[in-house]
C-alpha cells in the first residue's frame, strides 16, 4: 500500500524555547495547532512529546494536551543550574527512540537551542530525516544548516488570528481545508499529489473530515467539484494525480493578487482585501472555496506568489 511508503515521524518540542520565541517576537502564543498542520502534509506523526517546567506553563498545557502531546516535567528555576536538563532529556529521548524505533524515519526537533545541534547531527548519522522548527529571531544560525530542512514558526502562523483554543470542524461550503492542504503537499513533496495522499493528509490535519458535510457523497466527487470550480485538476482514474488548476478561477484571482501587490510593490495585509476589491470588486474568497481570506493568503503563499512579512497589524504583502 502506498501508505505504508509515508513517512513516520516524531516530534520533540523544547517548550521554554519555543513559548518565550513566540511571545517576545512574534507577540503570539505558541500553537501547536501551526506545527501539527505543516507536518500533516510531511507524513504521518507517530510521537509527539514536548519538555519544559510545566508549572510556568499551565496554559500551553492544556493546549498541548488537546493535540496529545506527552509532557516531560522538568522542574527547575527559569535560567537556573538547570536550564539545560530539557535538552539534555530530549536528546537523550530521542536518541533512544531511532535506536529502538527503526521504523521512525524522520524527527522533528523544535527548538531555536543550537545546543541541540549535536543530536541533530547524531541523528542524521542514523540515516534519519531531521526536520527543525524555531522562532526565527530566537533560532541560532548554526541550527539550519544542521536539518535537512528547517520551518519558521514565524512562516507557519496567522498572527491576525489568536491561537486556536480548540480545533474548527469543517462546515458545509467550505473547501479551503482540501486546497490549502494540496497546495501544502505540492509544495512539500518532490512527486504529483494522489487523491488518496490528499485525503490523509486532510484526515491527519482533520480527523473529523467528511465529504457528507460539504455536500459530496464521497472523496471522489468532492474533487470532481473542485474540478468543475476550476480549482483543481484530475489525471488519471481510479486514484487520480490532484493539482491545483492552473486556469480558470483560482488563476485568474491568483494574477489579481500578484498584479495588486506587484503594481505598489507592498501593500499592508489590512488593506490588502480591499485592494483586491477596489481592482475587481467580484473578488470573492469565498467562491473559491476559501474558509476566509487570511486561508486565500496562505494558499498563495505557500505557492510563491507572494510573500507576507512583518508580524500583526504591521505585516506587509
Amino acid at each position: 500500500m502506498e501508505q505504508d511508503h509515508e513517512p513516520r515521524i516524531a516530534v520533540y518540542l523544547d517548550y521554554e524555547n519555543l513559548a518565550i520565541g513566540a511571545r517576545e517576537n512574534l507577540g503570539v502564543a505558541f500553537d501547536f495547532a501551526n506545527v501539527a498542520d505543516a507536518l500533516a502534509e510531511r507524513g504521518r506523526v507517530i510521537v509527539r512529546k514536548a519538555y519544559a517546567d510545566w508549572s510556568y506553563f499551565d496554559k500551553d498545557r492544556r493546549m498541548l494536551t488537546r493535540h496529545q502531546v506527552e509532557l516531560t516535567d522538568i522542574p527547575q528555576k527559569m535560567g537556573g543550574s538547570r536550564k539545560n536538563a530539557a535538552d539534555i532529556k530530549m536528546a537523550i529521548d530521542a536518541v533512544e527512540l531511532a535506536l529502538e524505533r527503526k521504523y521512525i524515519s524522520t524527527f522533528v526537533i523544535c527548538t531555536g537551542d543550537s545546543d541541540l545541534s549535536p543530536l541533530v547531527h547524531k541523528l542524521r548519522e542514523f540515516d534519519r530525516t531531521v526536520i527543525g522548527v524555531g522562532v526565527k529571531g530566537s533560532t541560532s544560525n548554526l541550527l539550519p544548516p544542521a536539518c535537512d530542512e528547517f520551518l519558521f514558526y514565524d512562516n507557519l502562523v496567522d498572527t491576525s488570528q489568536p491561537p486556536s483554543t480548540e480545533r474548527k470542524h469543517s462546515t458545509p461550503g467550505d473547501l479551503s481545508l482540501v486546497i490549502t492542504t494540496l497546495a501544502g503537499l505540492e509544495e512539500s513533496t518532490s512527486g504529483p499529489v494522489r487523491g488518496s495522499a490528499l485525503k490523509r493528509a486532510i484526515l491527519r490535519k482533520e480527523p473529523t473530515f467528511n465529504e457528507a458535510d460539504l455536500g459530496f457523497r464521497g472523496f471522489g466527487g468532492l474533487l470532481r467539484g473542485l474540478v468543475d470550480r476550476d480549482l483543481v485538476t484530475l489525471d488519471g482514474s481510479g486514484d487520480p494525480i490532484v493539482s491545483i488548476a492552473g486556469s480558470g478561477a483560482l488563476e485568474a484571482a491568483d494574477t489579481l493578487l500578484t498584479t495588486v501587490v506587484g503594481d505598489a510593490k507592498s501593500v499592508p495585509y489590512t488593506g490588502l482585501k480591499q485592494a483586491l476589491l477596489k481592482a475587481d470588486s467580484s473578488f470573492s474568497e469565498a467562491n473559491l472555496g476559501f474558509r476566509n481570506f487570511g486561508s486565500f493568503v496562505r494558499s498563495a503563499e505557500a505557492r510563491d506568489l507572494i510573500k507576507v512579512t512583518g508580524k500583526n497589524d504591521d505585516r506587509v504583502v
